[in-house]
Formats: structure tokens, C-alpha cells, sequence
């Protein structure tokens, strides 16, 4: 039986000072985001009179119901689009022992090194030729690019750690290695899989620079954009912001409390492979 030891003790404190350094700075954002304009108190004082106005406003003035709409569009097919190419080309990638596979692999590599921003203008050139400019189609081809170099070095790890028993008996038993990968491997990749759907997402609906890059000048927007919109050079209402950016941080949460399980699981299996 585990005795309680000033050990255990300590890492209690320790996790509960952790726990309360993360938990302020979202204190202060409902704080700010339930009170109302008038109340001029400190950030850190509980609002005596909360109410939800701030966010009724901040969805009409900013348009938040289209952003939002646009985030979603955006993130999802991305993501979609990236892991599916990059679990398909790191397969190969992982079991092929060749010069091609060794070369190839390199070069995805090289895509984590190289800044995007040196790619700027000429993609912005493309974009705008392909008469991509000011709709969220551009962001989805721009993210799906830009997230498959780190997604291909994910898999490529993970798939290096797995043992190829059963995709020799499935090879075996008649399978092609496209159903091999189908059949046998894909469903082994659910870890890495969370992981990198994790990753790319939030990495996809947190990303400022890009949507106002190539929905400048247009109708279309999305969240961070749009909360960026209430910032102003003479005037801020940063009541308007917090409810904004609690809005945009609710569908975050909503999805991974009801994939809570899954990604933790998937964490875990990720790093242990």
C-alpha cells in the first residue's frame, strides 16, 4: 500500500501552482468577456454583473458567423487533405530501403526547414492566377502544402517502429500493398493519426498571417481575422474581443472534450512509437 509522502506532497503543490498559472489567464478572459462596458474595475476582479451582450454584439458586429463557418471549411478539409497524402507517401517512404525513398524523404525534410515566408510572394503570384484570391479554396491548397512535410516526418517515425508481421502475412494471403496499407496498416496508425489531426488543427485555426494574406480586400474571413477586425487605431473594445476569442475557442473544446479519450490515447501511443 502507497503511503502519503512529503514527496507526493510536493508534486501535488507543484501540479496546483501549475494548474492555477495556466487557469488564470483564461480567468480574465470570461471575466472580461461576461462584463459589461461600463464596469471599469481590474481584469482580476469577478464581475459583479455578468451578462452575455458582449458576445450578441461581438457575433453581429463581427460578422463572427461567417468566420466561423470559414475556420471550420478551412481547418477540416485541410486537415483531411494532409492526412491522407501524408500517411499514403510516408509508407513507402518507411519500408522502401532505396536511394528514390531515402532522397525523397530528405526533401520533405528540407520543407521543415525552409521558412514559408521566403515562398510569400510567388505563391500570393499563383494564388492570384489561379483566381484563388479571396476564397477559402487558397488556404486549404496553401495548408495542405505547408502541413504534409511535418505530417510525412510524423508517420515516417512511427511507421519505422512498427513491426512488418502482419504486412507480410497480408501480402501473403494475395493482398497488393495498396491493400496492404489499406487494410493492415492504416488502422495501426490511429495514434500517430490523433496526433498529427491535433497538431495540424490547431496549427490550421490559430494561423493569422496566411487568411489575411489571401482574403485581404474580400468578404471572407475567418476567426483570428475577424477578431483582429475589433482592434481599431483610435478605439479597442476589448469587452467585444474577449467574448469573441472565447467564441472561437469554444468548437477547440467542444471537439476535444468529445474526442478527449481518443487524444489522449493517441498522444500517448504517438510518443511510445
Amino acid at each position: 500500500m502507497n503511503r502519503y509522502r512529503r514527496r507526493t506532497l510536493a508534486l501535488e503543490l507543484a501540479m496546483i501552482a501549475i494548474a492555477l498559472v495556466v487557469g488564470f489567464p483564461v480567468y480574465v478572459l470570461v471575466n472580461l468577456a461576461v462584463r459589461p462596458a461600463s464596469d471599469t474595475s481590474s481584469p482580476i476582479t469577478p464581475t459583479s454583473s455578468p451578462t452575455l451582450d458582449n458576445f450578441t454584439q461581438a457575433w453581429q458586429q463581427g460578422a463572427l458567423g461567417g468566420a466561423l463557418g470559414n475556420s471550420v471549411l478551412v481547418t477540416v478539409c485541410s486537415v483531411v487533405i494532409v492526412l491522407a497524402v501524408s500517411s499514403a507517401a510516408a509508407y513507402p517512404l518507411a519500408r522502401v530501403a532505396a536511394r528514390w525513398s531515402r532522397g525523397t524523404y530528405l526533401m520533405f525534410l528540407l520543407g521543415l526547414v525552409l521558412p514559408f515566408q521566403l515562398a510569400s510572394l510567388p505563391l500570393y503570384q499563383t494564388m492570384r492566377d489561379m483566381g484563388l484570391l479571396g476564397t477559402p479554396w487558397a488556404l486549404v491548397l496553401f495548408y495542405s502544402g505547408l502541413q504534409v512535410p511535418f505530417t510525412v516526418f510524423l508517420y515516417v517515425g512511427f511507421l519505422r517502429a512498427l513491426p512488418r508481421d502482419f504486412e507480410d502475412a497480408a501480402l501473403i494471403d494475395g493482398c497488393t500493398s495498396l491493400q496492404s496499407f489499406r487494410y493492415v496498416v492504416l488502422p495501426m496508425l490511429k495514434p500517430v493519426t490523433v496526433t498529427a489531426l491535433v497538431l495540424n488543427a490547431v496549427a490550421v485555426w490559430n494561423d493569422f498571417f496566411t487568411p489575411l494574406l489571401y482574403l485581404s480586400g474580400s468578404a471572407q474571413q475567418t476567426m483570428p481575422v475577424a477578431i483582429a477586425g475589433f482592434v481599431g487605431q483610435y478605439v479597442t473594445d476589448w469587452n467585444l474581443i474577449f467574448a469573441a476569442l472565447v467564441t472561437s475557442i469554444l468548437p477547440v473544446l467542444i471537439v476535444y472534450f468529445v474526442l478527449q479519450r481518443s487524444i489522449i490515447n493517441g498522444f500517448a501511443g504517438g510518443l511510445r512509437g
